[in-house]
């Protein structure tokens, strides 16, 4: 029997189509709502963002600003980043027209001794006596005694670090009355140079200077090396600290000397301390100002390079300048620096840094900030900030420039801004033929000797990094002209805001350039302080005033 219409009606829906309604508005509801916290998350970010997309926010302009503001990174500090390229850009056509007054008919007559002054090393003559070379007059000659045995060092770094050592070893055989070794030189992994003593040095012009102060043979004598089995590494190694005292040697390495005959010490780089007797320093003088004199094959192409040179120097009385460009790979690898070349640059910076110092610069806590190096004056010039820098102090293009340097970093690309702003320049490889430098390639020290000769012959010399082939250089300068020879040692800090303006104007690039040599040229004649290198300085200690003979 069926149920009445009305019981039926009053009953619940069949199939629970009102629980799906509720249901579904209650879905809606919670899908509006996630829909609008997702607005309001998103709304400050997507606005104003240049996507192209702009959301309503709810938050105001000045919430919005105060985001921005905390997310923008502020600037590096003027100086931090390499934009020299962006800069010539700005200023070579009116390097160009600089150049085109310079030669025009009205202005040749005064440009010509503008260049001559530019080029004069009088500018720093010192009022009073000149100084000259007095080593001989303060060494002492006498007999020597007999030697209390053989002294052996190993000699390591380039050229100049080899120089600095034999200088050195030469004092310490006279405190030790030792008969000195000639030294051998380390093979490391950054010069990569077998050379011997021999192949850079005349090693008989080396013994017979030094006869009458300190005795050297070239190798140990048969009876000496049979005591140790013919092994050197069998003698026993004297380890010293750096800059050992004189007292250092008499207190701890002679009596090991006096008791086995024959002492090693290895390696022996800065060893010796700046501040020694007067004798001592004047014999370390003669060392590198006489004794050390460069082989017969360097020599000869040596001084036919600087004969090219002034040749070349013809519109300047055949003076030129001279510039010491530290950008070979290992150099800018080492400097942390960071140039224009991307990604390509960093990957080999990376590379060049592990083949050589392998992990040095991985190790943990060891923080490199390329930005804080330019600014701090580290970073090695590159050729075109260095052709920048001399066309702005006033050197124009009739200027013969020699460049002494290994091999350039990416040579194609940064050394023809340098070719662009100087025509007349010339290196070892343009100068020589490739038959007379076929001997010397593959051998950096030999090929550092010949950079080095032209270098102290130069007019002007230019100093773009730190490192002993310009502290020598500048040194032996001094030694040879009287104390006045004209040296340009760029202040990089002061440099590397002007190359860091891509706006500047050449006039006032020109103004900053002029007020650094201006810096420069200050410091003129120099005496050594206690603690610099008498090699830099060789004034007073191996100079006199006037009456001072050789």
């Amino acid at each position: 029997m069926r149920k009445p219409a009305a019981w039926r009606r009053a009953g619940p829906p069949r199939g629970g189509g009102g629980l799906r309604r509720r249901g579904a508005v209650v879905l809606l509801l919670a899908l509006a709502y996630a829909a609008g916290m997702l607005m309001f998350l998103l709304a400050g970010r997507l606005s104003g963002g240049g996507s192209g997309v702009e959301v309503a926010s709810s938050s105001s302009p000045l919430q919005r600003g105060r985001r921005r503001h905390a997310d923008a990174q502020p600037p590096p500090p003027p100086g931090s980043v390499y934009r020299s390229h962006l800069v010539f850009e700005r200023l070579w056509p009116a390097m160009r027209d600089d150049a085109t007054l310079a030669a025009s008919a009205s202005s040749l007559a005064s440009s010509a001794s503008w260049r001559r002054s530019m080029l004069m090393t009088s500018q720093y003559q010192n009022s009073g006596e000149p100084w000259m070379p007095c080593v001989n007059s303060r060494l002492t000659r006498s007999e020597l005694p007999p030697s209390n045995g053989y002294l052996m060092i190993e000699a390591n770094g380039g050229l100049n670090q080899q120089r600095l050592s034999i200088c050195d070893a030469v004092a310490v055989a006279s405190l030790l009355n030792a008969t000195l070794v000639i030294p051998t030189f380390h093979l490391n992994s950054v010069w990569r140079d077998s050379s011997k003593f021999g192949d850079i040095f005349d090693e008989d012009h080396f013994i017979g200077t030094l006869r009458e102060h300190v005795r050297v043979v070239k190798k140990l004598p048969e009876d000496v090396l049979l005591r140790f089995n013919h092994n050197i590494s069998s003698i026993p190694n004297m380890r010293t600290k750096a800059y050992s005292s004189p007292k250092h040697y008499v207190q701890k390495v002679l009596p090991k000397l006096l008791e086995l005959g024959v002492v090693r010490i290895a390696p022996f780089s800065n060893r010796l301390a700046q501040s020694v007797p007067s004798n001592i320093q004047a014999l370390r003088c003669l060392v590198n100002y006489h004794a050390l004199r460069f082989s017969e094959s360097i020599r000869t192409l040596a001084d036919d390079l600087v004969d090219r040179m002034m040749k070349k120097g013809s519109l300047t009385g055949g003076k030129y300048v001279s510039v010491h460009l530290r950008f070979e790979e290992d150099m800018v690898a080492f400097s942390c620096c960071t140039y224009d070349g991307g990604l390509k640059e960093r990957t080999e910076m990376d590379n060049a840094r592990e083949r050589s110092w392998r992990g040095k610069f991985r190790r943990h806590g060891r923080v490199i900030n390329p930005e804080a190096n330019r600014r701090d004056g580290k970073c090695p010039l590159t050729p075109l900030e260095v052709g920048m820098m001399l066309r702005g102090m006033g050197f124009d293009n009739t200027t013969s420039l020699y460049v002494a340097s290994g091999k350039i970093y990416n040579s194609e690309k940064y050394m023809a801004p340098l070719r662009q702003i100087f025509p007349l320049l010339a290196t070892k490889d343009s100068l020589a033929l490739p038959e007379e430098l076929a001997q010397f390639k593959g051998h950096s020290s030999r090929l550092a000797a010949l950079d080095y000769t032209v270098c102290v012959q130069s007019e002007v010399f230019v100093t773009t990094q730190g490192g002993n082939f310009p502290h020598f250089l500048m040194g032996h300068r001094r030694y040879l002209f009287g104390g006045n020879a004209k040296t340009i040692k760029p202040d990089k800090r002061k440099l590397v805001l002007s190359f860091d303006d891509p706006n500047i104007r050449w006039d006032r690039f020109k103004q900053n350039m002029q007020e650094i040599l201006q810096h420069s040229d200050v410091r003129s004649i120099a005496f050594r302080k206690p603690n610099d290198s008498i090699y830099t300085f060789p004034m007073p200690d191996c100079m006199c005033q006037q009456d001072g003979q050789r």
